[in-house]
């Protein structure tokens, strides 16, 4: 859960071809085939915007706390004015483990809920008590702990919630829903790809989704801990830290 504006992503996995009309070949795509980054950026920065303003006009935005003022249409455009000469961020690049590591990570984070139970620290009067991280900061001050009025952690846990009609993973094209299985059966075949069990991808499925209690949990943030010596009382400790290395400062200006 983020403290501060949240940050939408998508993730997109695009095919490298399709399927001949016949069914009889499989048709790879020519090299550099997606738009180049710098157009995509300006197209998606175009469409969000667009859509932006469009919702807003339609009354279906919503504005707390110091973004109340929003409301108004001079007020949202004055805002929104800045972002159209803003240069907007669209990551396209080979993904470094390649598509397995995608799959694999995407697996993972699409089913993740706003905050983990084992983040939230106490309930009362007071409010909700959570550990949160603050990633400007490096060491053992990154960690903290936010209390937030009840109402308040509610609303910011309600902006991880998709609204009705959405969903976290959507398929398209040959992986629509009716021919899934036909279309991938038939990939395969076309590329020679040795065909998997399908009762091995669901016990590698269900393993993957079983939790694994962590050894060691550091008491702060409950991450895992390494042991790198253990002694015993009045014996010395013979490992030693390792320097840091010194940093290094680059002047931009």
């Amino acid at each position: 859960m983020g403290v501060g504006a949240t940050i939408r992503m998508v993730h997109m996995i695009v095919p490298g071809g399709g399927i001949s009309l016949d069914g009889e070949r499989w048709i790879a795509c020519r090299p550099g085939f997606l738009p180049p980054v710098r157009v995509l950026s300006r197209l998606f920065r175009r469409l969000v915007l667009e859509k932006l303003a469009a919702a807003h006009g339609a009354g279906a935005l919503q504005f707390f706390g110091k973004h109340a003022a929003l409301i108004h249409a001079q007020a949202f455009a004055a805002y929104l004015a800045p972002l159209r000469n803003s240069e907007w961020v669209v990551y396209s690049k080979r993904p470094f483990g390649g598509p397995a590591e995608v799959l694999r990570y995407l697996a993972r984070y699409t089913h993740r809920v706003a905050i983990s139970n084992r983040r939230l620290v106490a309930l009362n009067d007071k409010g909700v008590t959570f550990k949160w991280k603050d990633y400007r900061l490096d060491g053992p001050q990154r960690y903290g702990v936010m209390t937030l009025d009840t109402h308040e952690f509610i609303r910011r846990f309600l902006m991880h919630v998709l609204p009705q009609g959405f969903h976290r993973i959507r398929y398209y094209g040959l992986l629509t829903s009716p021919s899934r299985a036909k279309n991938i059966a038939r990939i395969r075949e076309l590329l020679a790809v040795p065909l998997i069990p399908i009762d091995a991808i669901k016990a590698a499925h269900t393993k993957s989704e079983e939790p694994k209690a962590t050894e060691h949990p550091c008491p702060c943030c409950g991450g895992r801990m390494r042991i790198i010596e253990t002694f015993l009382r009045g014996q010395q400790p013979k490992h030693r830290p390792t320097p840091l290395p010194p940093k290094i400062r680059i002047d931009t200006s």
